[in-house]
């Protein structure tokens, strides 16, 4: 059973956390007007910002339109997703044996587990390896993710903190959109500036930032960093 307490969107979907992430999803589609939007990569700058929580109530906002969603979970340090799905995380599977022992020929849904809502599968991390940057750097990650795009509508990269490692840099190069989640009175500018920093080393850019616990009462301060920021009033 999923652990509702995250999954926010299903509960109440006319709520203003509901509108807001809807909105999101709105935003990112006319940031790619000229574009193909399939792959949305999550990351923040530290850990705690929420990132696994607006990942996953943006994958249920694109699945309660109709679009057949994926996500993955690229934290192979620290991933949560499969707690918040309620699905197993096994040891003989998951994205970090997907990489390990991809080919052509192999059977996807031995890693791929259909959640419990319409129309969003999971890839959870699977066990921790040595070596996170090595398998997502790897080749034959490159083409594992190209064989899943042609299976879904959208693929949402849950993927670590941008600050400290390297993991999610090396994801950039399969992103259509980037965004950022930023926890509001907590983000230092200082914080936002580094990861602006780290997204244009590995040549990319942020599409947007999700201010997350934000009390949306008050103005939307990331404005200054950013023309395009998102303001999530949520737990």
């Amino acid at each position: 059973m999923e652990n509702n307490t995250d999954l926010l969107i299903t509960i109440n979907p006319k709520s203003m956390f509901s509108e807001s992430i809807k909105n999101i999803r709105t935003n990112l589609q006319f940031s790619a007007v000229d574009k193909e939007l399939k792959v949305i990569l999550n990351t923040s700058p530290e850990a705690g910002d929420g990132k696994s929580f607006i990942s996953a109530n943006l994958a249920a906002a694109y699945a309660q339109e109709g679009k057949k969603v994926l996500i993955i979970d690229c934290d192979l340090r620290r991933g949560r997703e499969h707690t918040i799905f309620g699905v197993d995380n096994p040891a003989d599977g998951g994205y970090s044996n997907l990489i390990l022992n991809y080919k052509e020929e192999i059977k996807l849904s031995r890693y791929i587990v259909a959640t419990k809502m319409k129309n969003i599968d999971l890839i959870p991390t699977g066990p921790t390896p040595p070596n996170p940057i090595e398998l997502l750097s790897s080749h034959s990650n490159e083409k594992l993710i190209a064989s899943l795009k042609k299976l879904y509508d959208i693929i949402i990269l849950d993927c670590p903190p941008v600050l400290g490692i390297s993991d999610t840099s090396v994801l950039l190069k399969y992103s259509d959109a980037n965004l950022v989640i930023v926890s509001s009175g907590r983000t230092q500018f200082e914080l936002l500036e580094r990861t602006k920093k780290a997204f244009e080393t590995a040549n990319s850019k942020i599409t947007g930032i999700v201010i997350n616990k934000a009390n949306v009462k008050k103005n939307g301060y990331y404005s200054y960093y950013t023309n395009d920021y998102y303001t999530i009033d949520s737990k």
